[in-house]
């Protein structure tokens, strides 16, 4: 199936997008073209904007995330002198003509765990650390995305904003978003987990928090073999059946009273109950209560689960290095995400998760040549590095690119971070009702005024 050509003139290489070049150490032309073949995006005949040249500037939308779209072209592609740049029109039409099912392939196509069993960091017992957890963004307050995704609610009535839910599976080891769902707001994460079941596999050893915990998610994975480490709230039935000898039980969890009270179809847990004593740790005093499938407790002690389930945290950061780090609020975009059409958002986000792989992929190529783990990396500080140095890969030859590929790795090796103190972090913000009334629907898209400042002034006496 062939690709029509774009219009634009090639002159040093055979990419449109020349200043791209570095990117295809990770995402290479065949991905985006069988992606785009896969979804049916072939262009028929010879235009400026194909398919190929839109995916990649959407790519580079990910990366760039501070410069308006027809930016990102510009700082995509080299000037050539007498030639115009595509208007932010015919980009935005482009990019609605692409959709979204490209930029979900490229994704399922293209990401994937990065860690072996050598990376430090990433394996327990054998087992890939594996993560899953829900963010939620705001998204532009338009009437196509209200209706698509809802807005949150409360007590001074609904957000601001519009917003979105992404639920993403995650190594933890090297902050890998292996796969995700998104969803409207309101949609729950139990019923969003199962998008993202299908990537799990028995190497693993998944760490979720209370939220997903349910009987029948539990016997989902465990009868894959998946293993388990999940924290849950106290008022779950957990009655000790046989103690351990480190402090931990083992018990039954079953689908209802009934099933607990007849014994039948139970499935075998080991619970782990700790408090903690120090009056400025955050849960002090509070039972925490974790389970989980590996019932050895000589082969995994009780104090290094309650340590490694910590590791969930890794998750957090994640959310952290895209929402505030790849691509934070500013002054000209007050929501997480740009994009004003539920279709654009939804890309937008793939753009996103893609361009935070590529980051990712890069550190990780970086630690693993000096055999360190992926954390002691600094993502704002490749991050820059990337976005600086990008540019200067000409893509002229094999060898140019291979030096300039090798030069970057160099680079971001260098940027660690310190190791992580033992410190807290209370639950609290700075700032939290604004003194101004909360801006509600008949605030939203007023009508014209009919008269001028001029013709309503009224002189008083």
């Amino acid at each position: 199936m062939h690709q029509g050509r774009c219009s634009f003139p090639i002159i040093d290489s055979d990419r449109i997008l020349d200043r791209l070049a570095g990117l295809e150490q990770v995402i290479h032309p065949d991905d985006i073209q069988q992606a785009l073949e896969a979804t049916g995006r072939v262009n028929s005949r010879a235009c400026t904007l194909t398919h190929q040249v839109t995916l990649w500037v959407v790519l580079a939308m990910g990366l760039f995330t501070d410069l308006p779209i027809r930016q990102v072209y510009k700082y995509a592609r080299r000037l050539r002198k007498g030639e115009s740049t595509p208007h932010r029109s015919s980009l935005c039409v482009a990019r609605q003509r692409l959709g979204v099912d490209p930029l979900r392939q490229l994704f399922a196509q293209i990401v994937r765990p990065l860690a072996n069993p050598h990376t430090k960091g990433a394996f327990y017992g054998g087992y890939r650390l594996m993560g899953i957890d829900s963010t939620v963004l705001d998204v532009p307050d338009t009437p196509a995305n209200e209706a698509a995704f809802g807005r949150s609610s409360g007590s001074r009535g609904d957000g601001a904003f519009p917003q979105i839910r992404k639920l993403s599976l995650v190594e933890l080891g090297t902050h890998v978003e292996v796969a995700i769902s998104i969803g409207p707001v309101h949609c729950s994460e139990q019923k969003m987990v199962s998008d993202v079941l299908p990537y799990v596999t028995p190497e693993m050893l998944l760490l979720v928090d209370r939220g997903f915990y349910s009987c029948e998610f539990w016997r989902e994975l465990d009868s894959m073999k998946v293993k388990l480490l999940a924290r849950v709230i106290n008022h779950v039935a957990l009655a000790p059946l046989r103690y351990l000898s480190d402090g931990s039980y083992l018990t039954k969890i079953y689908r209802n009273q009934y099933d607990r009270k007849k014994d039948r179809d139970g499935v075998w847990v080991r619970v782990i109950r700790y408090t903690l004593d120090d009056p400025q740790r955050v849960g002090h005093g509070e039972v925490h209560t974790i389970i989980t499938n590996l019932l050895d407790e000589k082969l995994y002690p009780a104090d290094e689960l309650i340590i490694l389930y910590h590791e969930r945290w890794e998750h957090e950061l994640v959310y952290d290095e895209q929402k505030t780090h790849q691509d934070p609020r500013r002054a000209t975009k007050p929501s997480h995400l740009r994009s004003e059409t539920p279709d654009g958002v939804k890309q937008e986000l793939y753009a996103l998760s893609l361009g935070h792989f590529v980051i990712r992929s890069l550190m990780f190529s970086a630690a693993e040549s000096v055999d360190i783990d992926p954390d002691r990396l600094s993502f704002t500080g490749c991050f820059q590095i990337l976005k600086c140095r990008l540019p200067e890969c000409d893509g002229l030859t094999a060898q140019s690119i291979t030096a300039w590929y090798e030069a970057l790795l160099w680079e971001m090796q260098s940027e660690r971070t310190d190791p992580r103190r033992n410190r807290i972090n209370p639950r609290v913000i700075k700032q939290k009702i604004s003194k101004w009334n909360k801006k509600r629907p008949v605030h939203l898209r007023q009508p014209p005024l009919k008269k001028t400042f001029r013709e309503t002034i009224v002189m008083t006496h």
